[in-house]
């Protein structure tokens, strides 16, 4: 007798392997490349082949979830060097895991009662957003967060129903990971604090209700809760930094100040700016939530919404960390309103069954089916559905192509439809970003060809990591993870280094550690070194390269 295969396994193997596909067109074929992505591939690269491989090269500016993630793929270099000169480690971490976040986003429409067909045209058409496409085949972090928030609001929005302590466990480990993914994950996890403590304290009996009402707070809040100070004391115990992502050099708010700003000038242009960003990736979430909470309002069922609001909270997040100049405005943070929209389209269906349960608690919410009023009310509703999901595929496709909105994304209107003699300047711009850590992979190859020894090439990965990443030979370089970097650098010729890589001193390059300790090396080479080597970037925002020989 044969087994059939679950609905999940081949929802995810039917998304999984055309991203993968894309994904290792755009890494290997067009060579386009995210720096954040490409970044993650190098600490991991950092633990398992740099000069003094450590688990604590990883990093702690940014959260290690996507990095450790790609090590196994990562020890495979030897044998497939793609995996980080290609950066095919990312590539395959995000085509999965965005994989997976279609197979929740599709459970929650099985758990719903959608018909079948009303159930896969919905999922058809989440997965094929141009976003959520390109976000799955680039390596970058969105694709695993998007997992964990999807598979938290599923889980949440089974236990509003079910009651089942279960599904409050799995949700709490989802906003965990969610936490070192993204550090976003600590505002769903309080939104999901809040509401979990809200529908318990409105339906336990009085002499029960605070103390259940404080036992499955600690069950939802627990996981990220241990994730944050975890995190936290292993970057202060290393680095005897605790939170660097917002005091270090390398950290987000020094990038922001080191490039001038976020973008917005004033508090009312970045709250415009990030209306717009939601807009271009949901243009019909106003007018659905507005007649979903009211239709759901005359029925007395609004709990059943409040799953949603974890998704709201990283988003309100975001604006506010933008309109605080603490982010920048790029159209990939507000991602999750993509998700968001399709939460709430399929809650604007009435449950048709009973949700999935492993065990029914005591205070789950049985309803029978609910029959609609006339025929055509659940033809009316799986519409209301697709439309949510469909409209979104062309307005983002458009928003995608604007330079001020989508600063990171336009470039790929090139890719899709190239121009080779063209010469709008919109299109060489976005040639320029495709070309992006071209000179990086250029400036790798010709260190390889010098055939140098362990340690002697000293650089900081402020930028470096471009170069050292593409190298085939990363032990040839100096990092600032490597335990005598500091000795290294205070003394080269002694410690054996033969070359400095250096940045320009402005913008980013201010904190690089070459320049802080050698104020005038990239322009004269300090008394220290000859110039051998300088290279013009052909990227966009990436600075040009002087390669110094010491004496």
């Amino acid at each position: 007798m044969t087994r059939r295969v679950p609905a999940s396994v081949l929802i995810f193997l039917a998304t999984w392997i055309p991203y993968l596909v894309i994904g290792v067109y755009l890494a290997a074929e067009v060579q386009l490349f995210f720096g954040d992505a490409l970044s993650r591939v190098q600490s991991a690269q950092s633990v398992l082949f740099s000069r003094t491989p450590h688990l604590a090269a990883i990093g702690f500016v940014f959260t290690p979830l996507t990095a450790i993630v790609q090590l196994p793929l990562t020890a495979l270099t030897p044998w497939i060097p793609e995996m980080t000169t290609q950066a095919l480690s990312a590539v395959i971490m995000s085509s999965a895991f965005m994989a997976g976040s279609v197979v929740q986003a599709s459970g929650i429409a099985r758990d719903q009662g959608l018909r079948p067909l009303v159930a896969g045209t919905f999922t058809v058409f989440y997965a094929i957003n141009p976003m959520i496409v390109l976000y799955a085949a680039n390596g970058m972090s969105e694709a695993p967060y998007l997992f964990f928030l999807a598979w938290a609001s599923r889980r949440l929005i089974r236990w509003v129903s079910s009651d089942d302590v279960h599904e409050l466990v799995v949700a709490g480990i989802a906003l965990g990971l969610s936490y070192l993914t993204r550090y976003d994950g600590g505002a769903a996890a309080l939104a999901a604090a809040f509401v979990v403590g809200w529908v318990t304290y409105s339906r336990r009996d009085r002499r029960k209700r605070v103390s259940r009402t404080l036992l499955d707070i600690t069950l939802i809040l627990a996981p990220s809760a241990l994730a944050f100070l975890a995190w936290a004391a292993a970057g202060w115990l290393i680095t005897g930094d605790a939170f660097a992502q917002f005091t270090s050099e390398y950290g987000n708010a020094a990038i922001i100040a080191q490039s001038g700003g976020s973008g917005s000038s004033t508090t009312g242009d970045a709250i415009r700016f990030s209306m717009t960003e939601m807009f271009i990736l949901a243009p019909l979430l106003p007018v659905l939530i507005v007649g979903l909470i009211g239709v759901r309002a005359r029925r007395h069922r609004l709990t059943p919404l409040l799953p949603a609001l974890l998704i709201l909270a990283v988003l309100a997040f975001q604006v506010f960390g933008y309109s605080r100049g603490s982010t920048f405005g790029f159209l990939r943070f507000y991602m999750t309103v993509i998700l968001l929209a399709a939460v709430v389209a399929l809650m604007s269906i009435p449950l048709r069954r009973q949700v999935p349960m492993r065990r029914e608690g005591a205070h789950a919410d049985i309803l029978l089916p609910r029959p609609y009023a006339s025929r055509w009310g659940y033809k009316i509703a799986a519409t209301i559905v697709i439309v949510v999901v469909a409209t979104a595929i062309p307005v983002t496709a458009v928003g995608m192509t604007s330079p001020k909105y989508a600063p990171q994304e336009f470039a790929l209107g090139s890719v899709v439809d190239p121009r080779p003699d063209s010469v709008d300047q919109k299109y060489l711009d976005e040639q320029r970003i495709v070309r992006s850590f071209s000179t990086e992979r250029a400036l790798a190859q010709y260190l390889d060809g010098m055939d140098l020894p362990d340690g002697a090439v000293l650089c900081d990965t402020v930028y470096g990591f471009a170069v050292v990443v593409q190298s085939t030979r990363p032990r040839q370089f100096v990092i600032p993870s490597d335990r005598d970097f500091a000795q290294l650098l205070n003394d080269p010729v002694g410690g054996g280094v033969q070359y400095f890589l250096t940045v320009p001193p402005t913008g980013r390059g201010l904190a690089d550690a070459i320049n802080q300790r050698y104020p005038t090396i990239y322009e004269n080479g300090a008394q220290l070194g000859v110039l051998m080597l300088e290279a013009r970037n052909q990227g966009a925002d990436l600075p040009d390269w002087r390669l110094y020989r010491l004496v």
